[in-house]
């Protein structure tokens, strides 16, 4: 059970974050401002660093999450892109304001945040899993209290 548990926490934290790498990297270029630029990138490249991590882990326990998906990641794989679209079609409707596309990364945020919850509310997560979650966990909410504090900037 327990390796079980961890496959599908494993898979879809890590299904989560390529979403965000992609959804990253088109906020990117969406937004106007070279700083905004910048940061979204950041933000996206940290999160294929989170890929790299997860990926270790997935190895570790004998969890090929390349090829697999759960059911919970493809909602939230299908979530992400339908929010991806609605970067775009809000972009399009607001004249591409910036505001608007770190609002839409913002909700991202909040999505990825309850799936990490959810991981880390599992029982049967090794503790080694449990604290690179947890750091994850927390870098994402530092990303998306920096959107929140920015977006009406």
């Amino acid at each position: 059970m327990a390796n079980e548990t961890i496959a599908r926490a494993l898979t879809d934290i890590l299904n989560l974050n390529r979403t965000s790498v992609k959804g990253y990297q088109e906020a990117a270029e969406e937004v106007k401002s070279v700083d905004l630029k910048s940061k979204l990138s950041q933000f996206s490249q940290q999160r294929a660093g989170f890929v790299s991590d997860l990926e270790g882990y997935a190895k570790q326990y004998g969890i090929d999450a390349s090829e697999t998906n759960t059911v919970e990641s493809l909602a939230t794989d299908a979530a992400a892109a339908v929010h991806r679209g609605w970067i775009n079609i809000k972009s399009a409707i607001t004249g591409q304001d910036d505001s608007a596309v770190l609002e839409a990364a913002e909700t991202g945020e909040a999505t990825a945040l309850k799936a990490y919850e959810t991981a880390l509310s599992a029982q049967d997560i090794p503790a080694g899993a449990k604290s690179v979650f947890q750091q994850q966990h927390d870098a994402i909410l530092q990303a998306k209290n920096w959107l929140t504090q920015n977006k009406n900037k």
